[in-house]
């Protein structure tokens, strides 16, 4: 075994022992400048990764952001309906479903630094043929193709981070993570509404290519090279994923879009099928594209069970509440861009102080009180009045932001703690998978919605959104039953 490997297993040592032959041991590349997870880079080193690996970030996060404050215009121009614009946002979250574990699993093997630099230029051209789309087909394409891109930066980002920061800093380095996501939810809805004000929508795509450029030249000097895994890709097992995720999604669309139950009925049987092929053929392996292995840990899957829910929650409220400004209370989209800013602003104040206080006490606490905060900062914007002013619209958005900063950062670091070193890239994939997967269910839902009551579609998702988060709020109090078996990673 080489040295480095051997350095990483007597630091880091699994919960049971394994032979050489089947171990999930990391073998050092022939880089000379290979970090190991817990040591973290340099600081001199470090800032620069961080502002490498957020642009990216930033970059995915601002054009969700864009896309759903942009919905209705787009709607209009496309000359779709509301209901079918949603597929603009699935199309993209589709496509990260499906790529998400398996491109977390080839960065375990390949490094992270490539799967993420090579995700940013599929990003990045992707986001040109975003801007010089005709119609819904050819925009919902090229928004696919931005999905596997953004598949490839946020699949690693999380494994990313645990190598840039020492293990007694991690709070820290997520909570940075966290505040930046916010930044760009809180500006993407002031750049979408100033681009929307003097130019047609393909700008909002087009405003990407250049940052993705400065991003790549970045990338590649500044990540670090981490361990790989001995372990090889398995092509059958990424398809049986893409396979299961991808006809589950759709089962969800198309089911909110009230398609025939056959079509739905098979799509969702289909998907149970290829979910259980996929465990079945990896029930022996030592690194499972699906993390089996993780959710025997309670304090692993609670956390996926509460970011599940939470983004959930979100996805319904960042879906819906454009057309409830637009439709409902007849707001331009100057003010929709920012009435939405008050909840991405809250975000940033409250996941830097969410991140430190994380790395002092437990994320059940943290996040079930963050949780308990969005769940009624979504009732209450239930029961908003007919004609609202701007106070009344704002301290509600204010609420719901600060409840979702305070979980985001303690539910960020307990999924990423509760896995060991070695197994970083299946926890990330995690992170992403259980968001997007959140986020798919909410705008189905809001699909859904509208298809139920054109005229109050977008209350009826609000209040389904603080449904969610009680259900999230309830997932992370149960963690404080439960002890997390990395807690010892996380003190070293």
């Amino acid at each position: 075994m080489p040295a480095r490997a051997a350095f990483f297993l007597t630091r880091y040592p699994t919960t049971a022992p394994m032979e050489p032959s089947k171990s999930t041991a990391t073998a050092s590349a022939p880089h000379p400048h290979i970090v190991i997870a817990g040591e973290g880079l340099p600081d001199d080193k470090r800032t620069l990764a961080i502002i490498t690996l957020l642009i990216a970030v930033g970059l995915a996060t601002l054009d969700t952001a864009i896309a759903n404050t942009a919905l209705p215009v787009m709607a209009k121009d496309l000359n779709t309906t509301p209901a079918a614009s949603v597929w603009i946002v699935t199309a993209y979250q589709l496509a990260m479903m499906v790529s998400l574990l398996p491109l977390a699993a080839l960065g375990e093997i390949v490094g992270y630094r490539r799967i993420y630099i090579a995700g940013l230029a599929l990003f990045t051209l992707a986001s040109l043929l975003c801007a010089v789309a005709w119609s819904l087909p050819s925009l919902t394409v090229a928004r696919f193709l931005q999905g596997l891109g953004g598949a490839g930066i946020m699949s690693v980002n999380t494994a990313l981070i645990r190598f840039i920061y020492p293990t007694r800093s991690l709070g820290r380095g997520v909570g940075l993570n966290t505040l930046i996501v916010a930044i760009a939810f809180t500006v993407g809805p002031s750049v979408a509404s100033g681009i929307l004000a003097i130019a047609p929508w393909p700008w909002l795509f087009a405003v990407n290519v250049p940052l993705g450029i400065i991003g790549l030249v970045l990338a590649i000097p500044a990540l670090p090279h981490t361990p790989k895994s001995t372990h090889h890709f398995d092509i059958r097992s990424a398809l049986l994923n893409a396979a299961a995720f991808g006809l589950l999604i759709l089962a969800i669309g198309e089911g909110a879009h009230q398609a025939e139950t056959s079509v739905v009925v098979l799509e969702f049987v289909a998907a149970l099928v290829c979910g259980f092929l996929l465990m079945r053929r990896e029930a022996s392996h030592p690194a499972p594209m699906l993390p089996v292995d993780l959710f025997r840990r309670p304090m692993f899957t609670l956390s996926a069970i509460t970011a599940v829910c939470s983004f959930a929650a979100q996805g319904l409220a960042f879906v819906s509440l454009p057309f409830f400004f637009h439709h409902d209370l007849g707001r331009s989209q100057v003010d929709i861009g920012l009435l939405m800013t008050p909840w991405p602003v809250a975000v940033a104040i409250m996941a830097p102080i969410a991140g430190r206080l994380s790395d002092r006490y437990p994320a059940g606490i943290l996040g079930g009180f963050g949780l308990a905060m969005l769940c009624i900062g979504l009732v209450l914007m239930t029961l908003m009045p007919d004609n609202p002013s701007v106070f009344d619209i704002s301290w509600r958005m204010l609420v719901c932001g600060m409840g979702f900063g305070f979980f985001q950062s303690p539910n960020l670091k307990a999924l990423m703690t509760s896995a060991p070193p070695e197994r970083s890239g299946g926890a990330s994939g995690i992170v992403a998978t259980a968001r997007l997967f959140g986020q798919s269910i909410g705008a189905a839902l809001v699909a859904l919605c509208f298809s139920l009551s054109a005229l109050h579609g977008s209350r009826l998702a609000l209040g389904l959104g603080a449904g969610f988060a009680g259900a999230a709020c309830l997932a992370s109090f149960l963690r404080l039953l439960t002890t997390n078996p990395a807690a010892s990673y996380a003190k070293k």
